[in-house]
């Protein structure tokens, strides 16, 4: 029929832009979300392994105080112990009951006084770096083990 005009179904350049734009915008606020989500997930998994770790260690000592193992892998028994923190890095561990010459190994708070008397075990977090005082840029975002098993969480939080 002449006079009618078509219609077409579809949708206009605007309506597409539109709709772009609100999905990069729901994006823009859901993906860091994400992934402060994901980041706080294995903290909570690195705190879960370091408490399930320092208990194996602690039935080790309630036994014989000073059979304390130099490593980690000697407790291992049948691989029921996560020994790989969940960025990948081994947790760290240092015996230090009963063996004086750990002592300056030791990690330290903002006092410099060790933070343990039996036995460091911590994570060294995201960034997979450390070092000895708690204070320093590269332990703040370590898991620790502090207190002698009072405290287990980020370095950033512990306040003796």
């Amino acid at each position: 029929m002449p006079g009618k005009r078509s219609v077409r179904a579809g949708f206009t350049v605007v309506e597409l832009v539109i709709a772009v734009l609100i999905v990069g915008i729901l994006s823009a606020i859901a993906i860091p979300n994400y992934l402060r989500y994901l980041e706080k997930d294995k903290e909570a998994t690195a705190i879960s392994d370091i408490n399930t770790i320092a208990g194996k260690l602690k039935e080790i000592m309630m036994e014989n105080p000073d059979a304390l193992p130099p490593g980690l892998a000697t407790i291992n028994v049948g691989n029921t112990l996560p020994l790989i923190d969940p960025w990948g890095n081994p947790y760290q561990y240092l015996p230090l009951y009963g063996r004086p010459g750990n002592l300056p190994q030791a990690r330290r708070d903002h006092n410099l006084v060790p933070i343990n008397s039996d036995f460091d075990l911590y994570s060294m977090g995201p960034d997979g770096l450390s070092a000895k005082p708690l204070t320093a840029m590269r332990s703040r975002d370590d898991i620790i083990r502090a207190n002698d098993g009072a405290f287990i969480g980020k370095a950033s939080t512990y306040d003796p």
